[in-house]
């Protein structure tokens, strides 16, 4: 069990790493846009179609199981906070199983969707260039394909009892502390 843990570890930081490179395609790919527009008057076809369908959504679904390794999703606790810590902890981990379960039917109708796509070749016209837009489709069942691993593999690790091996790191938990600083910070302002 310890050792499909440190494989989805890795698994998610590679899916972070995809996303990031995402980001970073993006950039360069609106900053060469703009400066070849503005400087030279060319654009280049269909940057706003590859943004939106590709960049955008490979790095906002494809590392997903990334937070879900941190515990980074937004998590609102009105009630919970308020019942006995066992109670928490067990009620916690139920709630993952029935997140796996949801995000599982979203992952199917996602995929779905996606070959639907696929064998209908969509694609989008921009200034005169076709440019297929069904690849990034697939991005969204991966991504939450992969969260729905993680999510398992965890509830697993709770009814076991098993020793956990998604490993975060120290980097990766300084990031979480100041994330979840950052939200109780906010917290006491609105009480005042």
């Amino acid at each position: 069990m310890y050792r499909l843990g440190r494989w989805l570890s890795r698994l998610t930081d590679a899916t972070t790493l995809v996303g990031g490179l995402a980001i970073a395609m993006m950039m360069l790919h609106i900053t060469a846009d703009v400066v070849l527009r503005f400087v030279f008057s060319i654009t280049i076809p269909g940057t706003i179609t590859y943004v939106a369908n590709y960049y955008m959504v490979i790095a906002t679904f494809v590392p997903l199981a990334y937070a879900e390794k941190l515990n980074a999703h937004i998590s609102v606790e009105v009630v919970t906070e308020r019942l006995p810590q066992a109670l928490q902890r067990h009620l916690a981990n139920w709630l993952v199983l029935l997140s796996a379960v949801i995000l599982g039917f979203m992952t199917v109708k996602t995929w779905t969707e996606a070959l639907g796509k696929y064998e209908m070749n969509a694609a989008l016209v921009e200034g005169g260039t076709t440019i297929i837009t069904w690849p990034g489709y697939f991005m969204l069942p991966l991504g939450m394909g992969l969260m729905v691993v993680v999510l398992v593999y965890k509830f697993l690790v709770y009814l076991t009892g098993a020793r956990c091996g998604l490993q975060v790191s120290d980097a990766e938990r300084a990031l979480k502390d100041e994330v979840r600083a950052d939200s109780h910070a906010g917290e006491g302002a609105r009480h005042e």
